[in-house]
C-alpha cells in the first residue's frame, strides 16, 4: 500500500488500488461470512496505516483555514476520510481529523472552535446519513459579530444518495473532485 501511494500519489492509489481491493474483499466477505472477515480487517488496517503515514508526513501546510474531517455520529467507517486527509496533506492543505462516529454536539463544538474553511462529513450507508445535522453544520457561524465565518460543507460517501442535500452543501462523488473543491474553497 505504501508503495502504491509513493508510486501513484494518494488519489490514484486510493481509486486504482485500495478501493478496488477493499471492494473485492468486501464481496468475498459477504459471500463467505465470518470465514473471510479477518482478511477484510487485515487489509483495512494496512490501507489505514499507509494513508495515515502519508497524512502525517512532514510538510509545510499553506496558510489556509483547515478542513475538518468527520464521520457521521453512527458511522464507523473512516478510511475514505483518511484518504482525504492524506490527499489534503499531499496538497499542503491543513486539516483536522475527528474520525469515525462523531457525536453531533462534539461536531458542532469543533466547528465553532476551529473555524474551518470546509467540513467533510462521511456517510457510508443511508442509515448513517443525517441530513438535519448537515444542515445544522452548514448553518453554523463563528467569530465576532460583523465578521462571522461559515464553512462549505461536503456531504461525502455513498450514504447521501444523489439529491436532497441542504443549501450550502456540496456532494462530490470522488476523492479527486472533493480535493479539488476543498483546495479551491480554502485557498480562495
Amino acid at each position: 500500500m505504501r508503495e502504491a501511494v509513493d508510486a501513484l500519489g494518494i488519489v490514484a492509489a486510493w481509486t486504482e488500488v485500495m478501493m478496488p481491493a477493499l471492494r473485492a474483499t468486501g464481496r468475498k466477505w459477504a459471500s463467505f461470512g465470518e470465514q473471510y472477515v479477518e482478511v477484510e480487517h487485515l487489509l483495512s488496517w494496512h490501507v489505514s496505516t499507509a494513508l495515515r503515514a502519508a497524512a502525517v508526513r512532514p510538510t509545510r501546510a499553506r496558510p489556509a483555514p483547515p478542513v475538518l474531517l468527520a464521520a457521521m455520529p453512527d458511522e464507523q467507517h473512516s478510511l475514505a476520510l483518511e484518504a482525504a486527509a492524506a490527499g489534503l496533506d499531499e496538497r499542503a492543505l491543513p486539516f483536522r481529523m475527528l474520525g469515525a462516529a462523531v457525536p453531533p454536539g462534539a461536531l458542532l463544538d469543533a466547528v465553532h472552535r476551529i473555524g474551518p474553511g470546509a467540513v467533510v462529513l462521511w456517510s457510508q450507508f443511508p442509515l448513517t446519513a443525517d441530513h438535519e445535522l448537515v444542515r445544522r453544520v452548514a448553518d453554523s457561524t463563528w467569530g465576532p459579530r460583523g465578521s462571522r465565518g461559515r464553512a462549505l460543507v461536503l456531504a461525502t460517501g455513498p450514504g447521501w444518495g444523489r439529491s436532497g442535500l441542504p443549501d450550502g452543501t456540496a456532494g462530490p462523488r470522488t476523492l479527486a473532485k472533493a480535493l479539488d473543491l476543498l483546495e479551491r474553497t480554502v485557498t480562495a
